[in-house]
């Protein structure tokens, strides 16, 4: 459709959408607002004069737009507005620096107005780790303002509600990086209906077809949806006006996003979804009645309706972390389908619609009471951690973003939000990352439990720390959160420098007893040969004892064979320019077997073909009727279908590095009794050999002991050093290994 409009139209139609954008401004505004504003708006006439956009409308109908979203649908204030209409005017005038933008309108204008333009900067065409990368950068912003962010959104939702100009390879880019990064964000901040319009955009674009079939079904079901609500209405009115209730009745539609997400995940078409709206009752209340009032609506409709229990969601005695609140139920309701009524308050929905902007209206101003400020300081401290990789950081924190939460309580009666699913260990991490390091145990409700225990709302739990205790690569299965999981990488890898610095010396000294030189030359030998990546992966292994004598010796006798090292050469000479891309993946984390279960067990099982999994990859084992365990991607084509089928023959699965792992050791101990011998024993194996007692049972009668002790053993040489070390331990006259 060719654009057609004269300067005078034009000039007509950006008066309108000014006052457009100031009468629904969710403020209220002084004077001195209303100045600063107009002033702003004709900063970005006059930068934006001669530019237009791809439909080929004036350019500052965007401004104008991204500010309408600010002030209404955001619901920010003045200087929100004002940097809104002129986010654009450093990075597209040569007229305006961001000098001038402090001279105008004050410093904190102009650091936001910086903080749009860094990030306009950087979202160009980029690679994933490249625009994760930029994602974290974005993020960082937070910290000095959040206003950037909510402003940057805005921006993204007009850009994309105007994107039908664009060619097509720049509609999917954008839309994929606005579900990638966009509406996860928004879902956090609170901002609800921006998200689900962002989402419901990014699936028109990213996949056309599917939006449309489902649009137009939803419009064709729009009429029976309306009977359906004034049909379940019917049955509840009179009791809520006998009541005096003020309220109002009326049906939300879940987004096309969703039911998209919903039809995929559970494999069924349109028709078979059910709960496509949800019927929403909204009444009016003073603040000190609102629950009371909540509970007795409740009462109301479950006296009509028969509720299912579990489907019950209270999220107004403990809102979310991002303030909002509802009081969720599932009921039988008309023509024994189920339905899910929302019961809230004004106030609430307020909230709800707009999350970031009520909070202002309802907390006078102070954003620290809606729970952002807590959000932003846990950011901050994820973001500043320079060992994480942009890609993983970005997936960690969009988990964290979508994830549940549940409540838990501390000794004390204080309440933290965690993800569903957390464990204890999450838990001590929250509190501080010394408690999380040191955590050797926890007590839930009063009991003890492992570190592996899933948590649930309304838990007190305790932890117990020990200053010996030091955090495991086991510990990376047990928590769910970002902070947890960075926080057991960055001391795992010091815990595994100073064992790399032993090994370096064990190396040495078998080196010398060979009479073979360390020198960078056999550093970068041994590395080839036992196919690791760098030489810190080698003297580790050397320190946790995985490479024994004889491995070394063969690499000794194949090093002093000249013919070898001359065909070794000329092969690598070869190959060199074909092999560097197969090297890097050969050289990289080493994940040389499959286990299975919590414990980590090895059994036999075969690979599935229809999804042809590699070791590294992320699979689950699958019990067969007639081929044992057959192993398979978690997003293998079938994943979807075993799992809602078969859900009790699905075992979990890990490919590890064996050099890690684990294997309890059943030691049989007997000697002469003495006083201080069980304190004697577990110190040799706790403190000088690093290794895990799981059982330990030593009895003494006249004089003589005997025990049995249960330990974690990497692997035989360590086993061999530990059973010599406990041999020399005073009174202790045998050491055997038996079988369990």
């Amino acid at each position: 459709m060719t654009y057609t409009a004269t300067i005078e139209d034009e000039n007509k139609e950006i008066a309108i959408r000014y006052k457009d954008m100031l009468s629904a401004t969710y403020q209220t505004l002084s004077k001195k607002d209303m100045e600063s504003i107009r002033k702003a708006f004709d900063v970005a006439v006059d930068a934006h004069k001669d530019q237009r956009r791809k439909t080929g409308e004036p350019y500052i109908y965007h401004p104008l737009a991204v500010a309408s979203i600010v002030a209404n649908e955001i619901g920010l204030g003045a200087t929100s507005i004002i940097c809104a209409l002129l986010h654009d005017v450093v990075e597209d005038s040569d007229d305006y620096t961001i000098v001038d933008i402090e001279r105008l309108f004050g410093e904190t204008i102009a650091r936001v107005v910086d903080g749009l333009t860094k990030i306009s900067r950087l979202s160009k065409d980029q690679e994933a780790s490249i625009q994760a990368e930029n994602f974290r950068k974005m993020l960082l912003t937070l910290n000095d303002d959040v206003r950037v962010i909510l402003i940057k959104i805005a921006d993204r939702l007009h850009n994309m509600q105007t994107m039908g100009a664009m060619p097509q390879h720049k509609q999917i880019k954008i839309s994929s990086e606005t579900l990638y990064i966009y509406a996860p964000l928004a879902h956090r901040l609170g901002l609800y209906n921006i998200k689900t319009e962002l989402e419901d955009l990014g699936l028109k674009y990213t996949e056309p077809e599917v939006y449309q079939d489902i649009f137009d079904k939803i419009k064709e079901s729009k009429e029976q949806q309306n009977e359906y609500i004034n049909e379940f209405s019917e049955h509840i009115e009179n009791t809520l006006d006998k009541e005096n209730f003020n309220y109002v009745i009326k049906g939300r539609s879940k987004s096309i996003y969703s039911i998209r997400k919903k039809m995929r995940n559970q494999n069924v078409s349109f028709d078979e979804i059910y709960d496509k709206f949800a019927i929403r009752i909204i009444y009016s209340s003073d603040i000190a009645q609102e629950k009371f009032n909540a509970w007795k609506i409740y009462s109301i409709v479950t006296d009509s309706f028969n509720p299912n229990p579990n489907r019950l969601r209270d999220w107004i005695s403990q809102p979310k972390s991002t303030g909002y609140e509802s009081l969720h139920i599932t009921v039988m309701g008309p023509k024994g389908r189920w339905v899910e009524v929302q019961i809230r308050s004004q106030r609430m929905d307020e909230i709800a619609e707009k999350g970031y902007a009520a909070h202002f209206k309802y907390k006078h101003g102070n954003t620290k009471e809606s729970g952002l400020e807590n959000w932003l300081n846990k950011l901050k401290e994820t973001l500043e951690n320079p060992d994480i990789n942009a890609v993983d950081f970005v997936e960690q924190f969009k988990l964290n973003l979508y994830a549940k939460e549940i409540y838990i309580f501390t000794p004390q009666g204080d309440i933290k939000s965690l993800p569903k699913g957390s464990s204890p260990l999450d838990f001590a991490f929250a509190i501080h990352t010394d408690v999380g390091l040191t955590c050797r145990g926890a007590k839930v409700n009063g009991k003890l439990v492992p570190l592996s225990y899933i948590l649930n709302s309304g838990d007190q739990v305790e932890i117990i720390t020990s200053i010996s205790q030091k955090p495991k690569l086991s510990w990376l299965d047990y928590v769910q959160t970002a902070r947890a999981k960075s926080k057991i990488k960055t001391a795992l890898k010091e815990d595994q420098k100073l064992v790399a610095k032993e090994g370096k010396e064990v190396l040495e000294r078998k080196l010398r007893h060979l009479k073979v030189p360390l020198n960078e030359k056999t550093v970068n030998e041994l590395v080839n040969y036992f196919k690791l990546k760098t030489s810190h992966d080698l003297f580790y292994r050397f320190g946790n004892g995985s490479i024994d004598n004889q491995q070394l010796k063969n690499y000794v006798s194949q090093r002093s064979n000249a013919l070898y090292n001359f065909f070794k050469n000329t092969i690598k000479r070869g190959s060199d320019k074909n092999t560097t891309e197969n090297k890097s993946v050969e050289l990289t984390d080493k994940f040389d077997l499959l286990v299975f279960g919590k414990d980590q067990d090895k059994l036999d099982y075969k690979l599935a073909q229809c999804c042809n999994p590699i070791p590294g990859d992320k699979v689950f084992g699958f019990v067969t009727v007639s081929e044992g365990i057959k192993v398979h991607k978690q997003n293998c084509p079938n994943a979807i279908s075993m799992q809602s089928q078969f859900a009790y023959r699905i075992m979990p699965a890990k490919w590890i590095d064996s050099t890690q792992q684990e294997h309890k050791v059943l030691l049989k101990l007997t000697g002469i009794d003495h006083l201080g011998l069980v304190n004697d024993v577990t110190r040799v194996i706790s403190t000088s050999m690093h290794v895990n007692i799981y059982n330990l049972n030593i009895s003494g009668e006249q004089g003589v002991f005997d025990g049995r002790i249960t330990v974690g053993i990497k692997n035989n040489d360590q086993l061999k050093k530990l059973i010599e070390k406990l041999k020399k331990i005073e009174g202790i006259d045998k050491v055997i290994r038996l079988n369990k």
